[in-house]
């Protein structure tokens, strides 16, 4: 991690001892850690491992995954730095837009026909994690019309793992953009729907001013943003109110009747139990510790 210093506390001795980063021993021991957590460190579903391309195409795909807003996913994971892991991931995205059908199936026998019914191709994405990249790739994934996150990653100790979004950017997304910009201008047919949506206009350039790296994924029903994982995910302004949905355990919360609502294990759109009701500007002002909270916990 670039410039990240970690250190174990010991009574015994200094008090302190420093956990030295380092990199795995084999690629395939990242690629295996990844796999096995990926839900958890980037908010995939995992789908398979060392995909076939086919004869024909003469590849395989170290990870294929669906996240939480339902783009299909590409991890291709190296050791250390890797000039071609960008490349190398654009050509499999590639065959990934031309083999939809196969794709489609292959949710549909993992995660069930819901799943496979809802897949975002908008924004396929792609995510490299590596020992470190160059600022070069930092600058070649700017220039590309895709969505790709470069994830730097190190080892500390026997038992922890840090991940660091070194780049990310979002691309696509024309068809989702529509038809949430349709469900906004709905809701802006009355005065008061227009002032939802200018309050849902203010709640946005909060989100995007937490920090860099911040991209938005848009459905439909909801705005998600996200930063590797959804952080909190923006409902289409209703006549009267906003309603975001926080990735925070609302049990850390002390909620407040008509303003926050524990939602886990309820329905609704977009991801995140926490429930944040905004009426007013000063409910946008009251929000704002938790939006930074939430930002934090990704």
């Amino acid at each position: 991690m670039s410039g990240l210093k970690l250190f174990r506390t010991d009574t015994t001795d200094s008090g302190m001892i420093e956990v030295m980063p380092r990199l795995a021993e084999i690629e395939a021991d990242v690629q295996g850690l990844v796999e096995e957590h990926m839900e958890t460190l980037l908010g995939v579903r995992f789908l398979a491992s060392e995909y076939s391309t086919g004869s024909l195409h003469g590849g395989r795909i170290d990870s294929l995954g669906l996240d939480e807003n339902g783009s299909p996913v590409i991890v291709e994971c190296k050791r250390g730095t890797d000039a071609g892991v960008i490349n190398q991931g654009l050509f499999y995205l590639a065959w990934l837009m031309d083999h939809r059908a196969e794709f489609e199936n292959l949710v549909r026998d993992r995660l069930g026909v819901t799943a496979a019914s809802h897949s975002l191709w908008s924004g396929p994405r792609l995510i490299c994690i590596a020992g470190d990249f160059s600022r070069y790739d930092v600058h070649a994934v700017r220039e590309h019309r895709r969505s790709i996150d470069l994830v730097r990653y190190r080892l500390f100790g026997s038992d922890l793992l840090g991940l660091e979004t070194v780049a990310s950017v979002s691309g696509g997304m024309q068809v989702a953009r529509r038809a949430w910009r349709q469900s906004v201008a709905q809701a802006a047919a009355d005065v008061q729907g227009a002032a939802m949506v200018e309050l849902a206009g203010a709640v946005d350039e909060v989100l995007l001013g937490l920090g860099d790296g911040v991209n938005c994924v848009e459905r439909k029903t909801y705005r998600a943003y996200q930063r590797l994982r959804n952080f909190p995910c923006l409902c289409p302004p209703q006549r009267s109110k906003l309603l975001v949905y926080l990735k925070f355990n609302p049990k850390d919360v002390d909620l407040v009747p008509g303003f926050t609502r524990d939602v886990s294990g309820l329905g609704h759109h977009g991801t995140g139990d926490l429930e944040v009701e905004l009426r007013t500007p000063r409910d946008v002002e009251r929000a704002q510790n938790l939006f930074r909270a939430s930002y934090a916990a990704v």
